[in-house]
């Protein structure tokens, strides 16, 4: 197959705390590097207003000038205050979101070589998102089975070869620097993941970069953030996925304060377990 290449970005918090330099940086380097398709995985807002919204639909919009552009929400952008605990549904929590990206939070994209999935972990104050720690409400997300059911009849009707990937918010793998889950019921939600026949899964959230395995065959790729906010003070990131026949490559682009630029730093590659799907 001809490589796939993905542009992956999460947490722009376009608000307070956007890092602007950033964003005008990330966007001039974009186009060059020719991605088939850009991955942006939540918290496109710091708190849900109309302005920060509309500034996340124009950088949405000049990425999409450029390729394919798959965006899902993230917890920032659930206006979880006009329902929670889905007292009043869940509709009222994704008016300003809609309005802005659309209808659906779950989008699908189809490219050559690669089928690619949004799924929906950003629920606000939810009863599938609590946990014993009062500090995660409205942080944590959680992964209904009949969403990943969904994702999975996606994937079941793609062709063998192609790439098979999930878009969440939330982080799947454990933090290195935070030890935290983004995600309520984590075991579960990877046994889930596993299940849709998913080859790579992409994230963000935890505000640091990171690259792994779930039972080393899933492979999970987080993005940092554009602000300040990165975890240790570590600088922001994004990364640049590389999917062939055989691997699937992550490569963390870091961002260089001195020279405002962003540049090349950790590269992992993964074998691709489901190479040869029939």
């Amino acid at each position: 197959m001809t490589p796939v290449v993905l542009a992956h970005v999460s947490d722009l918090h376009f608000g307070r705390d956007a890092d602007l330099a950033q964003v005008a940086a990330f966007e001039e380097l974009i186009p060059p590097l020719k991605p088939d398709a850009i991955i942006v995985a939540g918290d496109l807002t710091q708190r849900a207003r109309h302005g920060e919204f509309q500034m996340a639909r124009t950088f949405a919009g000049r990425l999409s000038a450029t390729a394919p552009t798959l965006v899902v929400p993230g917890n920032h952008d659930v206006q979880w205050w006009a329902s929670p605990f889905g007292l009043l549904g869940s509709a009222p929590k994704f008016v300003k979101y809609r309005r802005y990206f659309g209808e659906e939070l779950s989008p699908r994209l189809e490219i050559p070589g690669a089928v690619i999935a949004g799924a929906l972990s950003s629920h606000g104050v939810a009863f599938g998102s609590m946990t014993w720690n009062l500090n995660d409400m409205a942080v944590k997300g959680h992964l209904p089975r009949g969403e990943l059911k969904r994702v999975t009849g996606f994937f079941e009707s793609a062709p063998p070869e192609a790439v098979r990937v999930v878009v969440v918010h939330h982080n799947v793998l454990r933090g290195a620097i935070s030890a935290r889950m983004g995600l309520a019921r984590w075991q579960e939600a990877q046994q889930r993941l596993k299940a849709t026949g998913a080859d790579l899964v992409l994230c963000g959230h935890d505000h640091q970069e990171s690259s792994g395995q779930i039972d080393g065959t899933v492979v999970v790729g987080t993005a940092s953030t554009f602000t300040s906010r990165t975890r240790g003070r570590r600088p922001a990131a994004f990364n640049i996925i590389t999917v062939d026949d055989e691997s699937i490559s992550i490569q963390h682009m870091r961002w260089e304060q001195d020279l405002q630029r962003f540049k090349p730093s950790d590269l992992a590659r993964f074998g691709r377990a489901r190479a040869g799907r029939r």
